[in-house]
C-alpha cells in the first residue's frame, strides 16, 4: 500500500485547506482588497503548499528510499525525487 494511501485523509484535508485559501484570494480580488492583503494570502498558500510538498517528499524518501525492496528500486526512487526537485527549483 502506498504511503499516500496510508496518509490519504490527512493529505486530502490539507488540500481542502489550500482550496479554501485559494478561494479567499479570489474573494479578496473580487472585493478589491489592498494588494498587501492579497500578497499575505498568497504567501500563506505558498507556505501551505510547501508544507504539503515536504510531507509527501519525506514520506516518499522513507518509503521508497530507506525501505526500498532492492538497490534498483532505491535508484529509481532517487531518480524520481531528483526529477521532481529539478522541476521544483525552476
Amino acid at each position: 500500500m502506498s504511503h499516500t494511501t496510508l496518509q490519504k485523509k490527512k493529505l486530502v484535508a490539507r488540500i481542502s485547506r489550500l482550496k479554501g485559501q485559494m478561494e479567499a484570494v479570489e474573494r479578496a480580488l473580487e472585493a478589491e482588497r489592498p494588494c498587501g492583503e492579497i500578497l499575505q494570502l498568497l504567501a500563506s498558500i505558498r507556505g501551505a503548499l510547501t508544507g504539503l510538498t515536504g510531507e509527501v517528499l519525506d514520506d516518499h524518501l522513507r518509503e521508497h528510499v530507506l525501505n526500498a525492496a532492492d538497490d534498483v528500486a532505491r535508484a529509481e526512487a532517487v531518480e524520481e525525487i531528483s526529477e521532481v526537485l529539478r522541476t521544483y527549483m525552476r
